[in-house]
């Protein structure tokens, strides 16, 4: 019996954590914002996001103003770039420190307060159900929230998203995400701004990297309050 036990153990090759050494990662999701000038709301995404998670980081796209010390205060990881490199270079870098630090999962969101922290549980779940792939979070647009020229444009850059991809994908504009990262990483993205975004759905589509859309609620201010970094032709 001893000997029987013995070779059951062998054979599970069991590690210091008690899992066998051959079975996946258990999945560790930490939440990265990037962020550029977000003072006046980065404290309150930042509080409520570390309800959700362990480690919050925040990637401060060489913000000028005070977004770096209202993070820090509000208990998140920041990271700074010296200067504005774009969204998806502020992505690529929070992705490969996290995976640096053992996370196997980033849930991405905004740091202007768009996306509502409730509605990371949901997705989080959606990432667990199937950890190979990239959650994205579809915004439920109310009637008269968003300016008719700017939902023109997602609307648009949606239909050619989904034309490049060879699949139907809601809200390919949305920039709340789960990301697998290793298998993100793998895709070899490269667009430093926006685009880096659109790059990646085309990328995962391409490598069969499985793509789910889940409705999401979100905060639309007022369309005269509205601040935003995107360049709606260029990018």
């Amino acid at each position: 019996q001893r000997r029987s036990i013995a070779a059951e153990t062998a054979a599970l090759q069991i590690d210091t954590r008690g899992r066998p050494r051959n079975s996946p990662p258990v999945q560790q999701t930490a939440i990265l914002i990037p962020a550029y000038d977000c003072e006046a709301t980065i404290a309150a995404v930042v509080e409520a996001a570390r309800a959700h998670a362990a480690r919050v980081l925040v990637v401060s796209d060489g913000s000028r103003d005070r977004t770096e010390m209202r993070a820090e205060a509000a208990g998140a990881e920041v990271v700074r770039q010296p200067v504005n490199r774009g969204k998806g270079a502020a992505l690529r870098l929070g992705m490969r420190l996290l995976a640096e630090g053992g996370a196997t999962h980033a849930l991405c969101m905004d740091g202007d307060g768009q996306h509502l922290a409730s509605e990371i549980p949901a997705m989080l779940a959606a990432s667990a159900a199937e950890p190979t792939a990239l959650i994205l979070g579809a915004r439920r647009i109310e009637p008269g929230s968003v300016a008719p020229l700017r939902l023109f444009g997602n609307r648009f850059a949606n239909r050619w998203v989904e034309i490049a991809c060879g699949q139907r994908i809601d809200d390919t504009q949305s920039g709340f995400r789960v990301y697998p990262i290793a298998g993100v990483q793998a895709l070899d993205c490269r667009a430093d701004r926006f685009a880096y975004e659109t790059e990646v759905l085309i990328r995962a589509a391409r490598a069969g990297l499985p793509i789910r859309s889940l409705p999401v609620r979100v905060y639309n201010p007022p369309i005269g309050e509205r601040v935003s970094h995107y360049r709606p032709f260029v990018d």
